[in-house]
């Protein structure tokens, strides 16, 4: 599947699995909601101390499985390195993946502090491939 095919089923599909590797190599996987920032990267929201950025500083692998709301039908699967924006220089590009998956905010005052207050990170993931590369 081409890249920008993937990104533009991703801008309006969020509900995904996010699958990164463990210390021994077996798979981590979390649910996650994922959408695309304006540089083409996959970006997802996660805690500091969440397994999955615990996984990432490590080895910056991961790769997403993301689908419709409905579940079955169409979906897409990305893959390629990540990079883990650390707080607090993660704040405003939560804002902006805030907005591109929920849409405004009732108070940015208020998500800033819980961004804060939770220690929240933004992975970027840097797309390689995409697929399915065959139709059903």
């Amino acid at each position: 599947m081409d890249l920008d095919k993937a990104r533009e089923f991703i801008r309006t599909n969020h509900r995904a699995v996010l699958a990164t590797r463990r210390q021994g190599g077996d798979i981590q996987q979390s649910p996650v909601l994922v959408t695309v920032d304006a540089e083409g990267r996959l970006v997802v929201s996660s805690r500091d101390a969440a397994y999955k950025t615990r996984n990432l500083r490590r080895d910056p692998w991961a790769q997403v499985c993301v689908f419709t709301n409905k579940f079955f039908g169409d979906w897409v699967l990305v893959q390629g390195d990540v990079e883990v924006v650390e707080f607090p220089d993660s704040v405003e590009p939560l804002v902006d993946y805030y907005r591109r998956t929920v849409g405004e905010h009732s108070d940015w005052d208020e998500y800033r502090e819980s961004m804060h207050r939770e220690r929240r990170v933004l992975l970027r993931l840097h797309p390689r491939t995409a697929g399915p590369d065959r139709h059903r």
